[in-house]
């Protein structure tokens, strides 16, 4: 009988739901896995395997968010705790509903409002909405069906950023009315909410507690983004210029790229 394995790895750039399912994805490769337990809160990963964790950590550096084996011993826990897949889908099919709704408001008033940090956020939920799509659609497919779906959606993905950097640009050198600012701090509170929501029912399906962690709340990349926006708008009304609207667009734009670099990273 193999031997089973419970190894712990830290890694410090997962402070969201969507880069879980990135994770997911990558180690889905790797058929000595049998259970996953994420820790969000703490950026921690504890897996039960029956291989080499090397040939794990090798996996996970591949995504480039800083990875480190911290502990690795025996076990004998047992894997039945293993997530229930229907409930799992669900889940997915929430928070994917969730994002790509708030990336239809948020480039909508982003627009309308004369907001590149709106457009730019609504950039980063359709970048979520990617993740999760790409894992509903990973069930059941070939390793190279799922490859090819997370390769275009990748090129999608910084073609649509790299479209919006050129449009700061030429908002930065030209004469723009000014960003509605109203609009900005109403429409990012709301997708701060939204981005909450979606956290929690990811956090809770892992748990039977009814409560998620605050820990996990505040250090979401997503969430951060937004409070973002909303300080760019009071910015924006305070000084009486297009500014910090324009910097925090290119911000999230940068992210959004970095995004759909570890999107690309799974086609490999």
């Amino acid at each position: 009988m193999a031997l089973r394995f419970k190894s712990i790895y830290h890694i410090s750039k997962m402070d969201c739901p969507s880069e879980e399912q990135l994770i997911r994805m990558k180690l889905s490769e790797y058929d000595s896995i049998e259970h996953l337990d994420f820790d969000i809160a703490n950026r921690k990963l504890s897996v039960i395997h029956n291989g080499i964790s090397t040939d794990i950590l090798n996996l996970l550096e591949e995504l480039k968010l800083d990875t480190e084996l911290i502990a690795e011993s025996e076990t004998n826990e047992s894997s039945s705790k293993l997530n229930d897949s229907s409930n799992e889908r669900k889940i997915l099919w929430a928070v994917l509903f969730i994002n790509f709704s708030f990336f239809l408001i948020e480039i909508l008033f982003g627009w309308v409002s004369k907001s590149m940090g709106l457009v730019a956020d609504s950039l980063d939920m359709l970048a979520d909405s990617i993740v999760y799509a790409l894992s509903l659609i990973a069930v059941g497919q070939s390793t190279i069906r799922k490859k090819t779906v997370a390769k275009w959606s990748g090129y999608f993905q910084i073609l649509l950023a790299l479209i919006g950097l050129s449009e700061v640009i030429r908002r930065f050198i030209s004469s723009e009315q000014m960003p509605v600012f109203q609009s900005m701090i109403a429409v990012s509170f709301l997708a701060l909410v939204a981005n909450a929501l979606s956290l929690y029912l990811i956090q809770k399906a892992k748990s039977k507690e009814a409560h998620m962690q605050a820990s996990a709340i505040f250090t979401s990349n997503d969430i951060i983004i937004n409070l973002g926006v909303i300080l760019a708008g009071v910015l924006v009304f305070l000084t009486k210029n297009q500014y910090p609207d324009l910097l925090i667009g290119t911000i999230v734009f940068v992210i959004v790229i970095q995004g759909a670099i570890r999107i690309l990273k799974l086609a490999r």
